[in-house]
C-alpha cells in the first residue's frame, strides 16, 4: 500500500550514532495496518525507535484495541482497512472521550485537500500522505509525544487542583464540603438501595490544652497522627473528613445500631492507642464520639443525623470523654426547643 521511498530507508538502517536514544519507558502504540508486509516494515521501525508496538490487521482490531484498559496513546491508522476504516475509528475514539488522551495520526495515499479536511474533522490529530518518508514519520510521531507529555502535565496539575478544593490540606482527609456531599450522596444511595447509614462525630478530648502547653505546630501533628489513625481504622469504603477544628466527621454505610457502635469502638481505640508526639513530647490524646443512624435514610435526614451526633457527643463529654455514645433517633424538635449547643458545649467544656 506504501512503497518505502529511498531517503524513507535511510533513517531506519542509519547508525545509532546519528540516531536520539530511545525512549526510557517505551510508550504503547497502535499500528494499524491490513498489508501484512507493511505490518512488518512499521513493527520493525517502531520497534526500532523505541515504542511497544500493538498492530492491528484491520479497523475492528484497532478500534477494541483502543477500548482497552491499557490503551495505546499513539495510534497510526491507515484510512483503507477491512471492517472499519480509519477515520471511522477517528470518530469513535473521539466521541467516546476517554482520558487519557490518545493522539491520532491517518496515513492515506488520498491527497485531496478534502479528504484532509475529512481525516482532520473526524478527530485525527495528523496526516500523513504514502509514500512516506521514515524520518518525516518519526519526528510527527515526536510531536505527537509532546503533545501527549503537555496533556499529561494537564491532568496532573488538574487532579492537584482537586485534592486542594476538596482534601484538608492540613490532615489530608476530605474538607468539609466534600464529607457533607459525601455524606449527602451516600444517603441518596442508600434511599435507593434501602441501605442503612450512620455517621460519627469524632472530637479530640481536650485538644486546647495541647495548643495551649506546647504550640499550635504541635497540636497540628497531632491532628495529622489523628487523622492518619482514624483513616486506618475504618473501613476502605467509609469516609473521613475533617469538619471543623479538632472535630471530624465519618460516615458508614450499611451500618446501623450495634455495628456502628463497633466502628466508632475501633476507631476511639485506635486514636487511645499510645501517645501523640507533641513536638518532643509525648502526650496522651483520647476522643470522644457520638453515633447517629438511619436505617431508611434520606437526603432530607443530613442535618437532623448530624444534629443528633451532636447531641451524642457531647453527652459522651459529658459523661467523662474517652468514650463512645449513640443518640437514639427522635422526632425533630420544634425550633424553641432545640438545644443551644454551643452553650452546651462550653458548660460541659468548664
Amino acid at each position: 500500500m506504501y512503497p518505502v521511498t529511498s531517503t524513507e530507508a535511510g533513517p531506519a538502517g542509519a547508525s545509532s550514532g546519528s540516531e536520539p536514544a530511545p525512549p526510557v519507558r517505551p510508550l504503547k502504540i497502535l499500528a494499524a495496518e491490513d498489508n501484512p508486509v507493511f505490518q512488518s516494515m512499521l513493527r520493525t521501525m517502531l520497534t526500532k525507535w523505541g515504542y511497544d508496538v500493538v498492530m492491528a490487521r484491520d479497523g475492528t482490531q484497532a478500534w477494541q484495541a483502543l477500548q482497552s484498559e491499557d490503551t495505546p496513546r499513539l495510534a497510526i491508522l491507515d484510512w483503507m482497512m477491512p471492517g472499519m476504516d480509519g477515520v471511522e475509528v477517528c470518530r469513535r475514539v473521539r466521541a467516546a472521550g476517554r482520558e487519557p488522551y490518545i493522539y491520532i495520526l491517518l496515513l492515506t495515499a488520498r491527497t485531496e485537500s478534502q479528504d484532509l479536511v475529512e481525516g482532520m474533522d473526524a478527530g485525527a490529530d495528523d496526516y500523513l500522505t504514502k509514500p512516506f518518508n521514515a524520518h518525516e514519520l518519526r519526528v510527527r510521531l515526536r510531536a505527537g509525544r509532546r503533545i501527549l507529555d503537555l496533556q499529561e502535565q494537564l491532568l496532573q496539575a488538574r487532579e492537584a487542583l482537586r485534592e486542594q478544593a476538596t482534601h484538608d490540606s492540613l490532615t489530608g482527609l476530605l474538607n468539609r464540603a466534600s464529607i457533607l456531599e459525601t455524606l449527602h450522596n451516600e444517603l441518596s444511595r442508600a434511599r435507593r438501595e434501602s441501605q442503612p447509614v450512620a455517621l460519627l462525630i469524632v472530637d479530640l478530648d481536650r485538644f486546647k490544652l495541647v495548643n495551649d502547653t506546647y504550640g499550635h505546630l504541635a497540636g497540628d501533628s497531632v491532628l495529622r497522627e489523628a487523622a492518619r489513625r482514624m483513616k486506618s481504622a475504618v473501613r476502605r469504603y467509609d469516609a473521613v473528613g475533617r469538619y471543623g477544628g479538632e472535630e471530624f466527621l465519618i460516615v458508614l454505610p450499611g451500618c446501623e445500631g450495634d455495628t456502628a457502635h463497633v466502628q466508632a469502638e475501633r476507631i476511639r481505640e485506635a486514636v487511645a492507642a499510645g501517645p501523640f508526639v507533641a513536638g518532643t513530647h509525648p502526650v496522651a490524646v483520647t476522643c470522644s464520639i457520638g453515633v447517629s443512624c438511619r436505617t431508611h435514610p434520606s437526603v432530607s435526614e443530613t442535618d437532623p443525623l448530624i444534629r443528633e451526633a451532636d447531641l451524642a457527643l457531647y453527652l459522651a463529654k459529658d459523661r467523662g470523654r474517652n468514650r463512645v455514645e449513640a443518640c437514639p433517633r427522635q422526632p425533630d424538635p420544634p425550633a424553641t426547643e432545640v438545644p443551644d449547643l454551643p452553650s452546651l458545649a462550653m458548660a460541659i467544656d468548664h
